[in-house]
């Protein structure tokens, strides 16, 4: 079988997200009711961290775990990419011990690299410009409390980063429309998320006009991991970008909020919305682990029915 890589959320089509949100919900009832699934039974997944992270971690280990297969873990001291060796050798050799790799590192240029020269599936745990398996974790999100997401209006308050490009992708495959509101200076770059034109989002100076009348708002931090040093800086120039319950009343009535999570409270969000009625950040946060099993069903398996 052909081999195939998630790198991007461009990297399936929209019938393949049709079939991952399917497989995603069918496996998510097995786990709810116990019943033992392992199709990726003696398969392995290498799992490489140059960027620490709970989530990812969880998700994908517990995840493989559960498909019957099991988990190699290598952090940065273990495993440095293109430091100790060249990231090609790395590939080279972890592919051949492994069935399937997941990555979250910084530079989109390493993870792409990595996967020319790998002989397995190499899924992007996260990565400075992309997020992709938390975008599949969001859609299917809204698709379990809302239905489709196609024709809905996704409001995004905050930082221009790698979920803010990933939103757009998906946008550009599914058929919705993203409202974008960042301060001046962290604007989403069109060109790094690579889409093609503006007809599925609008860019707003106001985050609370970008809210008015979104089917879903969410955020991130407003400082991401590798940006550190312009914490202080981001807290001024991100003070109005706080996702308030004046946000949420302007969208519609039945809008959810969402965040990939961690978040900080009185900062990118206010606790009354984060722990609000309108809140579906921990149904989000597990989801993580279901759409990443139907996700390494899928690379390693094909399409299954089952």
């Amino acid at each position: 079988m052909t081999i195939r890589h998630y790198l991007q959320f461009t990297d399936c089509t929209a019938d393949e997200y049709a079939h991952l949100f399917a497989r995603a919900a069918e496996i998510k009832r097995k786990f709810k009711t116990y019943e033992k699934y392992h199709p990726l039974a003696d398969r392995t997944l290498a799992m490489i961290f140059e960027k620490a992270s709970t989530r990812t971690r969880v998700s994908f280990e517990a995840g493989m775990y559960q498909l019957g297969g099991s988990v190699v873990h290598l952090t940065t001291g273990d495993s440095q990419l293109g430091r100790a060796e060249p990231i090609e050798d790395s590939a080279r050799v972890i592919s051949r011990m492994t069935d399937l790799v997941m990555i979250r590192t910084f530079g989109q240029d390493k993870i792409e690299k990595f996967a020319l020269h790998s002989r397995v599936p190499v899924i992007n745990g996260l990565t400075n410009e992309f997020h992709p398996c938390q975008i599949m974790a969001d859609i299917f999100t809204y698709i379990e409390h809302r239905g489709s997401i196609q024709g809905k209006v996704v409001a995004w308050v905050g930082d221009g980063n790698n979920m803010a490009n990933t939103w757009l992708q998906a946008a550009e495959l599914l058929g919705f429309t993203v409202h974008v509101s960042t301060p001046r200076g962290y604007e989403v770059n069109a060109e790094v998320a690579g889409v093609k034109g503006n007809a599925h989002y609008k860019v707003f100076s106001d985050p609370l006009e970008a809210c008015r009348g979104a089917d879903l708002v969410t955020t991130d931090v407003w400082t991401s991991m590798g940006y550190e040093a312009e914490n202080e800086a981001r807290k001024a120039a991100f003070a109005d970008w706080c996702v308030d319950e004046a946000m949420m009343a302007v969208a519609k009535p039945d809008a959810l909020f969402m965040h990939c999570l961690p978040a900080h409270r009185g900062e990118e969000v206010t606790a009354e919305v984060i722990d609000g009625a309108q809140s579906v950040v921990w149904d989000e946060a597990e989801n993580r682990m279901h759409v990443q099993k139907a996700l390494m069903e899928f690379l390693l398996l094909g399409r299954v029915n089952a």
